[in-house]
């Protein structure tokens, strides 16, 4: 089993998983102000609650869209793992082809869902994960990863919305009882959710006659549950998907 940690622009992923199941998965907000010492009490505070004791932890690897945190969160986690931690990045084996116009550019956290997706479904692939950005990867038929689509995440968009309009104030993203709102939470709920799953459908079949076939089309992030289930296109839902490529890459390079 090895700690799996993923930094993102709004929330980092923490989590423990090995070659059989994934034991949790859980959130705490990007801090950009911590220390090394808070993380670790806050990540150590996470294993706690899961009854998880790091002696029993055989290593750990860190992938970050956050530069400015990444070796903090590292070095966080090397004070609880007592051992090195891996951060994904150049030089990081992942055993699969990058086809784009310049490979180090990819986010670490796209290839990790490649990767998972890869070894969990059957090609080819498209992976929506919907955090603060929607990113979109597109795997072919061979394995490859041939690129993709980056678009404002669900609470990116409806943050946008509220601040630029003065009589829309924030809401949550409970699921709209119909689609035509009847007031202006109602109708706010719906034009969230139901756009952005609409655009989830329309991506897909845009991708897929690009691609001249069908593929296997996954959801993953802290906002896929809100959207998904309004989709029209089948989607599969795997809030494990990054942690199962983190885990997968970990072995190919320990």
């Amino acid at each position: 089993m090895i700690l799996a940690i993923d930094i993102g622009n709004t929330n980092i992923v923490v989590g423990c998983v090995d070659s059989k199941k994934t034991y949790f998965i859980e959130r705490i907000s990007t801090d950009r102000s911590k220390t090394e010492l808070e993380y670790a009490v806050m990540i150590k505070n996470v294993l706690d609650i899961y009854s998880i004791d790091p002696a029993d932890l055989n290593g750990g690897i860190v992938c970050s869209v956050v530069p400015q945190i990444t070796q903090i969160v590292r070095i966080a986690a090397e004070k609880i793992l007592h051992s090195d931690v891996m951060v994904l990045g150049p030089g990081i084996k992942t055993g699969m082809n990058i086809l784009m116009d310049n490979p180090a550019q990819v986010g670490s956290d796209l290839i990790a869902d490649a990767v998972g997706a890869i070894a969990e479904y059957q090609a080819p692939l498209i992976i929506f994960d919907m955090g603060t950005a929607t990113t979109v990867c597109v795997v072919d038929s061979k394995k490859n990863y041939i690129g993709g689509m980056i678009l404002p995440g669900v609470r990116t968009a409806l943050d946008a919305l509220t601040a630029r309009a003065a009589q829309l104030s924030g809401i949550d993203l409970v699921p709209p009882k119909r689609i035509i709102g009847k007031n202006t939470v109602e109708c706010m709920r719906s034009g969230v959710i139901n756009s952005n799953a609409a655009t989830v459908d329309g991506l897909i079949t845009r991708i897929q006659d690009e691609m001249g076939c069908k593929a296997t089309v996954v959801a993953t992030g802290g906002l896929a549950k809100s959207i998904i289930p309004y989709c029209r296109e089948k989607v599969i839902l795997d809030d494990d998907l990054l942690l199962k490529g983190l885990r997968i890459i970990y072995e190919k390079n320990k």
